[in-house]
């Protein structure tokens, strides 16, 4: 993780301007049993298969990814500079734990993945502007029946 005193001025506004809001109230509900649990995974990596359209940096879309997809048939296209990729190189599991997912599945610690799954590009925009695109997504979820997902944060 990069420190914001090796950050040019501009790139460590855009940082700590991003919002952190506090929660007022609990803004959790308790779901059923993780071995009921139907799991998706929503990254921010700027993932997709390789024929589908680039991420750039202005970006507010997502790319849907199939459950059933070989993680070699992913590519990454995260627009951020700041973004240190040689985790995701190593092992895609750091920012799409498709793999450890599909072991809890086996392992029948989880009811069931979902039959897709969903990157955004989290760099160069603030969260409210993706508000469109989370409220698709979630809507897409909640058609799969997906009432667990695993957030990866880029």
């Amino acid at each position: 993780m990069v420190k914001l005193t090796d950050l040019s001025a501009h790139n460590a506004q855009h940082l700590l301007d991003k919002e952190c809001p506090a929660f007022t109230k609990q803004p959790f509900v308790m779901g059923p049993p993780l071995r009921e649990r139907r799991v998706a995974i929503v990254t921010t990596a700027g993932l997709h298969r390789r024929d589908d359209h680039n991420f750039d940096l202005s970006d507010l879309s997502y790319r849907v990814i199939p459950g059933d997809v070989r993680v070699d048939d992913l590519v990454m296209t995260q627009a951020s500079v700041n973004f240190d990729r040689s985790g995701f190189q190593q092992d895609i599991n750091v920012v799409l734990p498709l793999d450890r997912l599909r072991e809890l599945d086996e392992a029948g610690e989880i009811g069931s993945i979902a039959n897709f799954h969903y990157a955004f590009n989290g760099a160069g925009q603030l969260a409210p502007a993706f508000e469109p695109s989370a409220r698709e997504v979630g809507r897409l979820l909640k058609a799969d029946g997906v009432n667990a997902a695993v957030l990866v944060p880029v």
